[in-house]
C-alpha cells in the first residue's frame, strides 16, 4: 500500500480538493460493490470472484486501484506460490454510510430495484428499517433544506470536480452476469460533472447558465447531464417568467439523495486533507453547529452501526 491508510492523504496545494476526490472513488460501480464486498467478509481474490460478475482483469485493476487508495490493504498469507488477501482498511470501512444511503436510496427510488435490492434490519431493535440522517450535536433528523454550505479554504467548483473516473463497465466487464445494483447512483457518481452538478443543483443553482458558469462544464455536456437527470426523476423542469424561463429543480426522489452527498462528503473531508483546509463547509440551522452527520434507524432512533445492520 502506497500510503498509511489509517492517516488522512495529503492533497496538492491548489489541486483537486476532498470532494473532488472521493467524487472520483464513488464514480465507478466496480469499486463500491468490491468495498461492499469486503464489508460482509470477503478477503481473498477468488471470493470476489465468485460473489461479483466481474471479470479477472477488472478485479485485479480494481484491488490495485484501492490497495493504492488506502481501502484495502494488501497481505500476502503464502509466499510460494504468492497468495494474499485484501483487508478492509479503517478508510474502506468509513464508506459504509454511503453504501447504505445509497443500498436505501436505490431500493426506495428506482422501481425496479424494489425486489432485487432486499430490506435491512437493525439488529439492536430486531426491526426492519430504513436510515435516516440525523445532526450529531443535537440529535434532530436533517434534511437539505435545514443546512447551509459554503466553499471551505479549498473549496471551488474547479478544484471539487474529479481529474477521471475509472472506466465505466463495458460489455466483456459483465461476460459473467450484470451487475448493476447501483444503476442509477451511477447516472450521479459515473460522470465526473454528474455529481458536481447535482451538488450544485442542492446549493440552490437551477438555471442552464448558472450551472454553466460555476462548473466551467462544456454546455453540451452539461445538457446531456441535465437531460439525463430529469429522465431518471432527480431533476425537473419548470417553466418561469423572464429571460431565462427554464429552471431545474430538484424533485422529492433528487432530495431524497442527500444522505448520500452528506457521507460521501464527511467520508472525503475526513480522509482527504488540503493544506488550506477543507473544501465545504455545512451547517444545520437549528442548531447552529457545523453538521457532522450520523445514520440511525427510523425505527428505534439508536445510531447505526454497520456491524448491526443485515440484509435479507
Amino acid at each position: 500500500m502506497t500510503s498509511d491508510a489509517a492517516e488522512p492523504t495529503a492533497l496538492t496545494p491548489g489541486g483537486i480538493n476532498a470532494v473532488g476526490r472521493i467524487l472520483g472513488l464513488l464514480g465507478d460501480e466496480w469499486t463500491l460493490l468490491i468495498i461492499q464486498q469486503a464489508l460482509l467478509g470477503a478477503t481473498r481474490y477468488g471470493e470476489f470472484m465468485e460473489r461479483l460478475p466481474i471479470s479477472n482483469s477488472v478485479l485485479t485493476n480494481r484491488l490495485r486501484a484501492l490497495t493504492e487508495n488506502g481501502l484495502l490493504d494488501r497481505t500476502v498469507y503464502r509466499s510460494r506460490p504468492v497468495r494474499a488477501e485484501y483487508l478492509i482498511t479503517e478508510r474502506g470501512r468509513a464508506l459504509w454510510p454511503v453504501l447504505l444511503s445509497i443500498w436505501e436510496w436505490e431500493r426506495r427510488w428506482v422501481p425496479e430495484q424494489a425486489d432485487r435490492l432486499p430490506g435491512m434490519r437493525h439488529t439492536a431493535c430486531d426491526s426492519d428499517f430504513a436510515p435516516t440522517l440525523s445532526c450529531q450535536s443535537c440529535g434532530e433528523v436533517v434534511t437539505e433544506k435545514e443546512v447551509t454550505a459554503q466553499w471551505g479554504p479549498s473549496g471551488s467548483w474547479p478544484r471539487s470536480v474529479p481529474e477521471a473516473v475509472t472506466r465505466r463497465r463495458s460489455t466483456g466487464d459483465t461476460s459473467r452476469g450484470q451487475a448493476g445494483l447501483f444503476p442509477e447512483t451511477m447516472s450521479v457518481f459515473g460522470n465526473r460533472w454528474a455529481a458536481a452538478l447535482l451538488v450544485c443543483a442542492f446549493l440552490g443553482t437551477s438555471r442552464f447558465t448558472d450551472f454553466q458558469a460555476q462548473l466551467g462544464a462544456p454546455p453540451s455536456l452539461l445538457a446531456s447531464r441535465l437531460q439525463t437527470f430529469c429522465a431518471n426523476g432527480v431533476l425537473c423542469v419548470s417553466r418561469q417568467t423572464g429571460p431565462a424561463r427554464t429552471c431545474y429543480q430538484l424533485t422529492e426522489k433528487g432530495r431524497a439523495f442527500f444522505p448520500v452527498i452528506v457521507t460521501a462528503l464527511q467520508c472525503g473531508q475526513r480522509w482527504f486533507h488540503a493544506p488550506e483546509g477543507p473544501a465545504v463547509l455545512i451547517t444545520h440551522i437549528c442548531c447552529g453547529k457545523p453538521l457532522l452527520g450520523l445514520l440511525t434507524c427510523d425505527q428505534c432512533a439508536l445510531p447505526l452501526t454497520g456491524d448491526q445492520v443485515s440484509v435479507g
